[in-house]
């Protein structure tokens, strides 16, 4: 079956790699870029690059860090939840997009009627969480 022009193979690498490269992120006290995180994603694996100028790439991106969360719950998996995703911010802003915050209303991370402060409350402590959980320290570093 393939998702947004995909074989699940490729889908498969890309979640590896994806949440590879977010780990490394959340060791060094950082976040990422969707930028950044796409250019990485197609230099580790080969696959083609997401073309955000297209909105189904931009929704496919937003499956892919869905998958990214899944794996790393799995991973690794901790009560509450984790989003590794959070790591991932859009160039030059200060939280995520929102469709990590539709995806934290699905796993009931968040409610549904979420205000944007409580909004950026949980994606703040959900990168504080991270960055604990892979030992960055207090200062990002």
């Amino acid at each position: 079956m393939s998702r947004y022009g995909r074989a699940d193979s490729e889908w498969d690498e890309l979640t590896d790699a994806g949440r590879g490269f977010l780990v490394e992120r959340a060791k060094l006290g950082r976040l990422t870029s969707y930028t950044e995180l796409n250019v990485t994603l197609a230099r580790r694996t080969g696959c083609r690059p997401f073309d955000f100028e297209r909105a189904d790439e931009r929704a496919a991106m937003g499956y892919l860090l869905g998958l990214i969360v899944e794996r790393d719950q799995e991973l690794a998996p901790s009560d509450p939840p984790l989003m590794l995703s959070a790591l991932v911010n859009y160039l030059g802003a200060n939280d995520a997009g929102a469709g990590f915050y539709q995806l934290a209303k699905e796993l009931r991370l968040l409610p549904m009627s979420a205000s944007a402060d409580e909004k950026l409350g949980f994606w703040a402590e959900q990168v504080k969480r991270i960055h604990a959980r892979h030992g960055a320290g207090p200062t990002g570093a």
